[in-house]
């Protein structure tokens, strides 16, 4: 049966480094894939007003070029503070993430890793597990909390380290997610640096050989219910 998946993303850009094949991935298996990005990704940089409103609207249009590869329906900018979601009453991240859960009901969540370096991944995922507590009638089954190069990496290990369960085959996909990689060009950088489309396809294969294939994307599983079926 297919399934409606969302993936609950930072900033533009995260959610291909993250879970690109992924998205690709389910896709082409016929599940909906629908994107929400809580901050705007560019608040933060040291631009002036218009320099700054030109770079959210070049991001916007990457998003957007990078979704029609991977086959993404929807995606919901709530443009919150970039860089600053850790300034913001969580309440508020949430009961916007809230209203768009309610209109999606997916069945699948991905999201950042809680150990991430960066502020923003962090309480994007405390803002996913606050607005699926587990309550009666909540609709996401499965949680994933994803790595994205250059945050999950750069953090000290020794606090919250990224064990992944799970492991996902993108090898026949691997070509869209550096595809749509390409798209936001002015966020990639030069090799060596972490956020290289040699590293992120280089990390593409480390994962892949953990689990005995030539490509994947891995995840901590942060929770995953199993429903009995009903009685017809």
């Amino acid at each position: 049966m297919p399934k409606t998946v969302l993936v609950v993303a930072a900033h533009a850009d995260d959610e291909v480094l993250g879970c690109g094949g992924t998205i690709a991935r389910h896709v082409t298996e016929g599940d909906a894939a629908h994107v929400v990005f809580l901050a705007d990704g560019v608040g933060s940089r040291s631009v002036g007003a218009a320099s700054a409103s030109q770079a959210l609207r070049e991001r916007k249009n990457a998003a957007a070029v990078a979704h029609r590869i991977l086959g993404i329906q929807s995606a919901h900018h709530l443009g919150f503070p970039d860089n600053r979601l850790d300034s913001l009453p969580l309440l508020d991240i949430v009961k916007a993430l809230e209203s768009i859960l309610e209109k999606l009901a997916p069945d699948v969540i991905y999201t950042h890793h809680h150990g991430d370096l960066n502020v923003d991944h962090r309480v994007a995922h405390k803002a996913v597990l606050t607005a699926c507590r587990p309550q009666p009638g909540q609709c996401a089954r499965e949680i994933h909390a994803f790595e994205v190069a250059s945050s999950t990496e750069w953090n000290n290990p020794v606090i919250e380290p990224f064990t992944p369960q799970l492991y996902v085959d993108i090898t026949p996909w691997l070509d869209k997610k550096m595809a749509a990689l390409r798209a936001y060009q002015g966020e990639i950088r030069a090799a060596p640096h972490s956020r290289s489309l040699e590293h992120v396809e280089a990390l593409a294969v480390h994962r892949g050989m953990c689990a005995g294939v030539a490509a994947a994307e891995a995840f901590m599983t942060i929770r995953m219910v199993r429903q009995a079926k009903k009685d017809k």
